[in-house]
């Protein structure tokens, strides 16, 4: 492909491909957007033809070597991968938010599948189509190159709807640069991600980027009532000429009036779109009954069938890792695996599985390692006041020592287990269940290995819950 279908420049020199790893850069690519010598000097010697920079890049780069200046190199850089791939889904839609993005982005890829369309999802448990095992991938939102890889190889498959998990660090990254989304979503906005985006402020403004540059205007967006921040995406989603469609205690268009607790599941009732409805759901939870009624609000947008598709959300399945039941003791004690790894996630789950919960309330959790710090005494804190039984272990060290994340923890639950070896402090909290006790193992969910020391060892959550009951 000729240069200058790619990017802003006359030169119609031919492309060979693109990244933005100068490691992978062969005779006759465009290198994008990192602009450091080190990286440049790389992509030129492998043979690199064209390079994207900023426009105040200064360093000397050979004359053969086509140079292109741009305000916003990592976006410059987003839009030719897009143009260079060129095919994508006809129906693209995603998911934003600290929590929930997963499950909403699962369950509308299994209801999609369930009525017929031709679906898959991109996100932390990988690329799934239809009802096929995950392909897994390295990131909740890949890099530009994977992602637009795979959405063409999607619609060579057939495949015409497709639902993203669009992360803080994928949007600021502009991993999603060229995209074009005719429905998008917002879950929550909890402290996350801080040691990034260093303010609260910062991270919102990294999450809407989703509806002021990828969302479609006249677009449907589809937004959490409840949120503190509604009105704020709400603006701009007005200013976009976007079409709101609000869920939540307080929303508009889908309105969750009660939830009454099954044996492992609940029942809702609803408003909907200006009708009551009841719905039983074979998950656990408020929150999970907020990520449903927001798979609820993006599957009418996207499929135009109201009516239709709220049939088929009583036959969802949890997403793995996401406030799964796994198991019981043979005296009936529940085992749950979740993906909570902050303290909203963590509090929203304890929350959701106390009505549920006979005996007591027993919790396994850590901190993961070279990540924000300030909420480590606040995960302690929730742990102590809405759990029974506290198991304080390791989850991702990586390049801290494990034994000082857990101290950090440890004061602010006075009375805690301090078990560093995961697979151990889950042996223990299961040896403690007694009937009418639940356990929930969080922090890792679908995750099959624990980072240390710039090393992955295999640790399944999954598979120490299963060998001890």
């Amino acid at each position: 492909m000729k240069l200058n279908k790619l990017v802003n420049t006359d030169v119609d020199v031919d492309i060979k491909g693109i990244t933005a790893d100068s490691r992978e850069v062969k005779q006759g690519f465009l290198f994008g957007s990192i602009t450091e010598d080190k990286y440049i000097a790389d992509a030129v010697s492998k043979g690199a033809a064209a390079i994207i920079v900023a426009e105040d890049y200064k360093g000397k780069i050979p004359a053969d070597v086509v140079v292109v200046k741009s305000s916003d190199p990592g976006q410059a850089y987003a839009l030719a991968v897009a143009k260079y791939f060129g095919k994508v889904p006809e129906h693209l839609s995603a998911i934003t938010g600290t929590n929930g993005k997963t499950s909403i982005a699962d369950f509308i890829r299994q209801v999609l599948t369930m009525m017929g369309y031709k679906a898959a999802s991109i996100g932390t448990l990988g690329i799934i189509k239809g009802n096929e095992a995950p392909i897994p991938s390295p990131n909740t939102t890949p890099n530009n190159v994977r992602l637009h890889r795979e959405l063409k190889a999607m619609v060579e498959e057939g495949i015409n709807y497709a639902v993203l998990e669009a992360s803080s660090h994928g949007l600021h990254q502009h991993r999603l640069g060229g995209l074009s989304f005719e429905v998008a979503g917002f879950t929550n906005l909890t402290r996350d991600h801080l040691d990034y985006h260093k303010t609260f402020e910062n991270y919102l403004d990294a999450k809407l980027i989703l509806f002021r540059q990828n969302l479609k205007q006249g677009g449907t967006a589809v937004l959490n009532a409840d949120i503190d921040v509604y009105g704020k995406i709400a603006a701009v989603c007005e200013q976009r000429g976007q079409k709101i469609i609000s869920y939540g205690t307080m929303g508009q268009d889908i309105k969750l009036l009660s939830s009454t607790p099954l044996a492992h599941g609940q029942k809702l009732e609803i408003e909907y779109f200006g009708q009551p409805k009841a719905i039983e759901i074979p998950l656990v939870g408020e929150f999970q009954a907020m990520n449903v009624l927001c798979a609820l609000g993006m599957l009418s947008a996207i499929t135009g069938l109201p009516d239709d598709v709220i049939h088929f959300i009583s036959d969802i399945k949890g997403a793995k890792g996401r406030l799964e039941l796994v198991g019981q003791t043979s005296t009936g004690a529940g085992i749950y695996i979740d993906y909570a790894h902050t303290p909203d996630a963590l509090a929203k789950t304890l929350t959701a599985l106390r009505p549920h919960t006979t005996g007591r309330l027993h919790v396994v959790f850590g901190c993961g390692g070279n990540r924000d710090t300030g909420k480590r005494p606040q995960m302690g804190k929730i742990a102590h006041d809405l759990a029974d039984v506290v198991y304080v272990t390791d989850d991702n060290p990586r390049f801290e020592e494990a034994e000082d994340i857990r101290n950090e923890i440890m004061p602010a639950c006075p009375g805690a287990y301090n078990i560093g070896d995961r697979a151990k402090a889950i042996q223990m909290a299961i040896d403690n269940l007694l009937p009418g006790d639940v356990l929930v193992v969080a922090g890792k969910g679908h995750e099959t290995g624990q980072y240390v020391k710039g090393e992955i060892i295999p640790f399944s959550d999954h598979e120490e819950v299963l060998k001890n009951i």
